[in-house]
C-alpha cells in the first residue's frame, strides 16, 4: 500500500504547453529523479510513463491527461501531463479544474509560442497560479535573455526569475537566486554538483537579482523595507515570499533547465515542494449554482470526478479530486442523482500503473473502477446534495459522416460511441434524419482520426469517415392551381380519385392543409388520405430535398360511389402535388446561422476577406468581453460554407481564433450554386 499524504503534503501540478515542447520528458525526468522509475523511456521510443495509450506511440504526441505522482521531499506531487494538440484542448480544461498550479513548459529554442499563450491564458480563465519553466536550455546557441525577455513582453511584469541558466566555458550552469548556489550536471546521469562563482556566473546573477528581488519584496511591506534598505532576504524568506505571490498572482516564477539531461529538475521539484501552493491556498471551491463554500479538510467525505476513461479491460476508470473530507476504502458516498457508489477499491496512477490505497486525503487526486452510474462532471458526497462547479467543454464543430465497415461492425458502433462520449465531452454524436446519415463532431481531423483509430483497437469497431450532407430544403414561389385524377380499371372494381388543389408558398414549416369543397364533390372521409398523400410526397421536392412551407387547399374533385377509396385519392393527390413541382417555381434552400468568430484584433482584416469568400455577411464587431486584445466578429454564413471551419480558422489565426455557430433559419440559394447542387443530386 502506498504512504497516506495529507493535505498540507500534497501539490498538483497540470503541465500545459505547445505541442512538443517537452511536456511528457519532464514529467518523464520527475518520475526519474524522485526513484518512481529506474529508467526514463523517450517519446520516440513510445516508452513514457505518461504517454502509453497506442495512439499516442503510434503519433508521438500526448493525447490524454495523464495522471501520475512522485514523492519528493516528504510531498507527493501529483502531475497531470496535458496534449499541446488544440485538437484536445477538452484534456487541458479536465487538468486546470483539479489542479492547483499550472506549470507552462516552453521550448527555450522556439520561444513563445501559440500554445504556450492559449496554455497561459487557459490557466488564468481557470483561475490556476502559473508558473514557466524553460525547457531545451542545453541547446549551445540558447539564450536565457532573449527568452526570458519575449516572456516578459507577453506575460507582463508579474514574471520572476527563479533558476537561471550560464554558459561556463563549453559547460552550462545552472543558478538558484533563492538559494545562491550555482550547478552543473553530469553529462551521462543528470547528477548534479555545486560549483563556485566565476566571474561570469556573477554577472549573470547580478543582471537578474533585482528583478528577483523586486518581485519577491513585492508580496509583503516587511521585505519591501528590508529590501530597500539593502539589507539580505534569507533563503526561507524569499522560499515563503515565492509561495505567497504565486497564490496572490503578483509573481510568476521562471525556471529553467533540461528535462532530457535533467538540468533544473531537481530545482523545480524542490521549490514544487517548499513554494508551490496547495489546496486548501485557495480558500474556497465553488458549488455549480456559483455559491462558495470553505475547503474543509475534517469535513464530511466528497469527491470530484474530472475524468471518465471506457478501458475494455478494467471497465470504467473515474479519475478524481477529493474536494473535502479523507475517503476510505469501503465507504459509501451518494451521486445528486441518486445513486449510491461504494468505494471498495481505489487507486493512485502513474501512466496506466495503478497502486492501491486505504485513504486519501482533501486535495489528493486518484482513480476508481467500475462506478456504476458516475460520470464526468459529477460529484459524490455522503448525503448527495453537493454539485461542485463542472468542466466547461468548448462545442466541436469539425462534423463528418460515420459509417461502419460491415453489419458487425453497424450493430457495435453505437454503443462503443457512447463509451467514448462518456470519456470524451468534446465529441458530439448525431442520427440526422433529414440526412440519413450518423454524425460526429469534434475539434479536429486528428481529433476524429483519433476516435476512429481507439473505435478499433479498443472495441474492435471498423468504421470510416465521410463528408457530411447538407440538409438542403426546397420551398415554392408561386400559386398554382392543379389537377390531379387516378382511375385504373382492372376489372371488377376498380380505383378512382379525382382533386383539384390550390398550392401556395406558406408560413408554417410544414403542410397547411385546408378543405374548401362545397356541394361533396369530394366526401368528406377521403380528406385525410388527401393530407396525408400531400404529407408523404413533400419528402421530396423537384431536387429530391424535403418540401417546406407548402399550404394546400382542395377545393374541388370527384368520386365514384364504387371506385373511390382512400388509397385512390393518396395517390391523385400525389399526382397533384408531382404538377404543383412543375409549376410553382420552387427554390432551393439552405440552413444559415450566426457565426461569432474571436481573434486577435490584428487577423480581424483576414477573416473579413475570408467571410467575403464563403457568401457571409459580416453584422458587427465588438471588444471581447473576456480576453484583452480581441475581437468578436459577428456574421451571418451558409453553413455550406463552413464545413472546413474549424482548420481554417485554425490556420488564418496561427491557432489563436475561435467561433461559436448556430443555425438560425434557412435562405434561399444563389442560381449558381442551385446548378452545381442539382448536379450533384442527379450523379
Amino acid at each position: 500500500m502506498a504512504t497516506f499524504y495529507n493535505t498540507k503534503q500534497i501539490r498538483n501540478l497540470a503541465l500545459l504547453g505547445h505541442g512538443e515542447c517537452g511536456k511528457t520528458s519532464l514529467a518523464e525526468a520527475m518520475l526519474y529523479l524522485s526513484g518512481k522509475i529506474d529508467r526514463r523511456g523517450k517519446i520516440a521510443d513510445g516508452n513514457t510513463v505518461c504517454d502509453f495509450d497506442p495512439e499516442e506511440q503510434k503519433r508521438g504526441i500526448s493525447i490524454s491527461a495523464t495522471l501520475a505522482h512522485v514523492e519528493w521531499k516528504d510531498t507527493k506531487i501529483n502531475i497531470i501531463d496535458t496534449p499541446g494538440d488544440p485538437d484536445f484542448v477538452g484534456e487541458v480544461g479536465q487538468a486546470l479544474r483539479v489542479a492547483g498550479n499550472a506549470v507552462i513548459v516552453v521550448d527555450g529554442k522556439a520561444g513563445v509560442e501559440v500554445g504556450t499563450e492559449l496554455a497561459y491564458n487557459a490557466a488564468c480563465d481557470a483561475g490556476v497560479p502559473r508558473v514557466f519553466f524553460i525547457n531545451k536550455c542545453d541547446d549551445p546557441e540558447y539564450q536565457f535573455a532573449k527568452s526570458f525577455y519575449e516572456l516578459h513582453d507577453k506575460f507582463g511584469n508579474t514574471l520572476c526569475p527563479v533558476f537561471i541558466p550560464c554558459q561556463v566555458g563549453k559547460e552550462t550552469a545552472m543558478i538558484d537566486l533563492i538559494s545562491g548556489k550555482a550547478y552543473t550536471y553530469d553529462k551521462d546521469t543528470g547528477k548534479r554538483s555545486e560549483v563556485e562563482f566565476t566571474d561570469d556566473m556573477k554577472e549573470m546573477v547580478n543582471q537578474y537579482k533585482d528583478a528577483f528581488y523586486e518581485a519577491i519584496a513585492a508580496t509583503s511591506d516587511e521585505l519591501m523595507e528590508k529590501y530597500f534598505a539593502g539589507e539580505e532576504i534569507t533563503r526561507e524568506e524569499a522560499t515563503l515570499a515565492l509561495h505567497e505571490g504565486i497564490i496572490a498572482g503578483s509573481i510568476t516564477p521562471v525556471y529553467c533547465g533540461s528535462a532530457t539531461k535533467l538540468w533544473g529538475v531537481i530545482a523545480m521539484m524542490d521549490a514544487v515542494a517548499e513554494s508551490f501552493p496547495r489546496f486548501t491556498a485557495r480558500k474556497v471551491e465553488k458549488y455549480e449554482n456559483g455559491d462558495e463554500v470553505d475547503i474543509d479538510v475534517e469535513g464530511d467525505p466528497a469527491i470530484f470526478v474530472y475524468k471518465t476513461v471506457a478501458d475494455p479491460f478494467v471497465g470504467q476508470m473515474s479519475f478524481f479530486k477529493v474536494m473535502s473530507g479523507t475517503i476510505k476504502r469501503d465507504m459509501t458516498l451518494k451521486n445528486t442523482n441518486g445513486t449510491v457508489e461504494k468505494l471498495a477499491h481505489f487507486y493512485v496512477m502513474n501512466g496506466k500503473n495503478q497502486t492501491e490505497v486505504e485513504q486519501l486525503a482533501c486535495g489528493d487526486i486518484g482513480m476508481i473502477a467500475k462506478l456504476s452510474a458516475t460520470a464526468t462532471n459529477d460529484t459524490l458526497s455522503v448525503g448527495g446534495t453537493v454539485e461542485y462547479s463542472k468542466i466547461k467543454y468548448p462545442t466541436p464543430y469539425m462534423t463528418k459522416a460515420i459509417l461502419p465497415l460491415s453489419a458487425k461492425d453497424e450493430s457495435k458502433m453505437s454503443p462503443s460511441i457512447a463509451k467514448m462520449l462518456d470519456e470524451d465531452k468534446t465529441l458530439r454524436y448525431e442520427n440526422n434524419k433529414e440526412t440519413a446519415q450518423i454524425l460526429i463532431s469534434g475539434m479536429g481531423e486528428t481529433h476524429l482520426s483519433v476516435l476512429v483509430a481507439r473505435l478499433e483497437s479498443r472495441f474492435g469497431v471498423k468504421v470510416v469517415l465521410d463528408d457530411p450532407k447538407i440538409p438542403y430544403r426546397e420551398r415554392i414561389t408561386k400559386r398554382v392551381d392543379v389537377e390531379g385524377k387516378h382511375k385504373k380499371q382492372t376489372g371488377g372494381s376498380g380505383q378512382y380519385g379525382h382533386v383539384k388543389i390550390r398550392f401556395a408558398p406558406a408560413e408554417e414549416e410544414g403542410l397547411t392543409f385546408t378543405v374548401s369543397v362545397v356541394g361533396g364533390t369530394v366526401p368528406k372521409n377521403f380528406n385525410p388520405a388527401v393530407e396525408k398523400g400531400l404529407q408523404d410526397a413533400m419528402a421530396k421536392g423537384a431536387l429530391g430535398y424535403p418540401l417546406v412551407q407548402l399550404a394546400a387547399d382542395l377545393y374541388d374533385g370527384s368520386y365514384h360511389a364504387v371506385d373511390s377509396d382512400e388509397l385512390s385519392f393518396k395517390l391523385a393527390a400525389q399526382i397533384a402535388y408531382k404538377k404543383c413541382l412543375e409549376e410553382a417555381a420552387p427554390v432551393l434552400l439552405e440552413p444559415v446561422g450566426d457565426l461569432d468568430i474571436t481573434v486577435p484584433e490584428a487577423l480581424v482584416g483576414t477573416v473579413m476577406g475570408d467571410l467575403n469568400k464563403r457568401r457571409g455577411s459580416v453584422m458587427g464587431m465588438d471588444h471581447s468581453g473576456c480576453r484583452k486584445g480581441y475581437t468578436v466578429v459577428h456574421a451571418i454564413v451558409p453553413k455550406a460554407e463552413i464545413m472546413d471551419y474549424p482548420i481554417a480558422l485554425r490556420a488564418m489565426t496561427k491557432g489563436f481564433g475561435t467561433f461559436d455557430f448556430n443555425v438560425t433559419g434557412y435562405e434561399v440559394v444563389p442560381r449558381e450554386i442551385t446548378a452545381k447542387v442539382a448536379a450533384a443530386a442527379k450523379r
